[in-house]
């Protein structure tokens, strides 16, 4: 059996996971992290993408998250989303509107890395469409 740790998963609308849980995949700026019980502290800014959550057995919750923070510490990790919405719930409506948006973004951009930036985030939003038709 894992070891459990603390795990909060936080958006401006509500908190959605507050619970003890195994492992945890985050979609991390730099490409993604796991975490487990007793992690080395950092931080790291979130990109969009799927985090995975295994509470205490072989299945994996999903949610979408876009944009935030992730801060592992000796308590556990706590993910400040801009957004967060269970996979479950995603309508494919509100995905279309976040590409849209990026591209948007992506035409708008000022500079070199803003546009690498809103250009790295519209890949990732278009790689979770792709996915979830698939699963």
């Amino acid at each position: 059996m894992a070891e459990l740790f603390q795990f909060e998963l936080v958006s401006p609308e509500r908190q959605l996971i507050s619970e003890q849980v195994a492992e945890v995949v985050v979609p991390g700026a730099e490409g993604e992290f796991g975490v487990l019980k007793d992690h080395s502290p950092f931080m790291s800014s979130i990109a969009p993408g799927i985090l995975k959550v295994r509470k205490d057995g072989d299945a994996w919750d999903e949610y979408f998250v876009r944009g935030g923070f992730a801060d592992v510490a000796a308590g556990g990790l706590t993910v400040l989303a801009e957004q967060a919405v269970p996979v479950a719930e995603i309508s494919r409506e509100q995905l279309d509107q976040a590409i849209k948006n990026a591209e948007e973004d992506a035409v708008d951009a000022k500079d070199d890395s803003a546009k690498q930036k809103a250009d790295r985030t519209l890949r990732r939003l278009k790689d979770v469409a792709e996915a979830l038709k698939q699963a």
